[in-house]
């Protein structure tokens, strides 16, 4: 059902060069009844999946690293973020997306994994919902090396560690990924490793 107190006008594409950026003209209804009009651009790359790894027997994580440009154009010197895997929903649905993306960028072939929550994460401007998972793996699921598709350019460091010291790399300001962040936390209020 659609909110009665918003009404959208226009939108106009702005770009579709990778994904669709448009400006978004509404009408919102204020608590005294009245009207006002709006007008913000809107980023709709599509919904993605992310997922922390966990070897509850080994007390260790995996993590990816790889070069975020848009960090990198804010502050960020090296450019280089330290994450979750993650990725883009194809045409699969959130848990058959983490499974491949699992795969593609760790190497590690995962069955089952486990939804912990649904996110927007810049929900002033991008459009996506983040599908947050948890999987457990051991050695035995290792089945490449990782790294990511050749023919999507992924150019991805595959990190296993321990727990503990990728939890501190929060505090040291090594890991400033949120939904990296959000897992890591949530591991610890759950006691998986």
């Amino acid at each position: 059902m659609q909110n009665p107190e918003i009404k959208i006008t226009q939108t106009d594409l702005l770009s579709d060069n990778w994904y669709l950026l448009n400006n978004v003209t509404f009408d919102y209804q204020k608590a005294d009844h009245s009207w006002i009009t709006h007008k913000r651009e809107v980023y709709d790359r599509g919904n993605g999946s992310g997922i922390l790894l966990y070897n509850s027997q080994e007390k260790k994580v995996i993590l990816t690293r790889q070069f975020r440009l848009p960090t990198y154009l804010n502050g960020n010197k090296s450019g280089m973020m330290i994450e979750i895997c993650a990725g883009l929903l194809d045409a699969d649905n959130p848990e058959q997306c983490i499974i491949r993306e699992t795969e593609e960028e760790t190497g590690y072939r995962l069955t089952t994994v486990h939804k912990v929550m649904e996110t927007y994460m810049s929900p002033g401007a991008v459009t996506e919902i983040l599908y947050l998972f948890v999987g457990e793996y051991d050695a035995s699921m290792k089945v490449s090396e990782g790294g990511g598709v050749p023919h999507e350019e992924e150019n991805i460091e595959v990190l296993e560690m321990t727990y503990d010291a990728a939890y501190a790399m929060i505090e040291s300001g090594e890991i400033t990924d949120a939904k990296t962040i959000m897992l890591l936390q949530y591991a610890k209020i759950k006691n998986l490793v």
